[in-house]
């Protein structure tokens, strides 16, 4: 349920209804923008403070959202925090691009996030003893898994390292990579904590943009196609969560 006496926040300016029940989150809002104008039917702006865009309009009839996240996990985490607890969001997709740091993982392959290690300290909000493994909702990730499927695309699922740093040295990267790990972003862990503490699904669609072993990085033809095929895969999957 929404929480109208908290709205609108401090951060984002839109009115109790103006979300749909899944937000679709790129950490660009003017990728937020661009997924808007090309997948949403009469998409509205319903947020523009600190130019932290947000869309609302519909796929296939059935209402959907974008709105930006910024980068790193105490930017996303104050937006999801607001929209599952303030605004009733119920489910929040991550859109955004990864780092490669497995040898068969390559620039534009696709990962689904089933779990998200934190080189963090935004866990610690939580006072919890030890560390605290945040993961994807069972339900929304099978069904962006299933989802890939049918528009044949090959998605990769396991585990992810969210860091504080984009800047990070190599030999982490490789420690990690030793343990199973897929690849390095900045945002998920936060979001499957605030979920997890809001009893709300979320779940993270990640393109690799580029692979910390070899150095490649994706081209702009590539990174386009990639990112509409992330769009595709979250809104399919928003549609069975209407």
């Amino acid at each position: 349920m929404a929480n109208p006496t908290m709205i609108p926040t401090p951060h984002i300016s839109a009115k109790e209804g103006d979300f749909a029940k899944t937000v679709l989150m790129p950490g660009d809002p003017l990728r937020a923008k661009y997924y808007a104008e090309i997948f949403l039917e009469n998409p509205r702006l319903v947020n523009g403070v600190r130019n932290m865009l947000a869309y609302t309009g519909t796929y296939k009839g059935v209402p959907v959202s974008f709105m930006g996240s910024g980068m790193g996990m105490p930017s996303i985490g104050i937006y999801s925090h607001e929209l599952y607890n303030f605004y009733g969001v119920e489910n929040i997709i991550r859109l955004g691009t990864t780092g490669s740091i497995q040898p068969y993982l390559k620039v534009g392959d696709l990962v689904l996030a089933q779990g998200a290690c934190a080189a963090s300290l935004f866990e610690s909000k939580y006072h919890l003893i030890g560390n605290f493994a945040p993961i994807a909702d069972f339900g929304l990730l099978m069904t962006a898994y299933q989802k890939a499927e049918k528009l044949g695309l090959k998605v990769y699922v396991g585990n992810v390292l969210s860091e504080d740093f984009f800047y990070s040295d190599g030999e982490m990267a490789e420690m990690y990579g030793k343990l199973g790990v897929l690849s390095l972003e900045m945002e998920a862990a936060a979001l499957y904590m605030e979920a997890l503490e809001a009893g709300k699904r979320a779940a993270a669609i990640l393109t690799v943009s580029d692979e910390v072993l070899t150095g490649e990085a994706m081209d702009s033809d590539k990174r386009e196609r990639s990112l509409a095929d992330m769009g595709r895969i979250a809104l399919e999957t928003a549609l069975e969560y209407a």
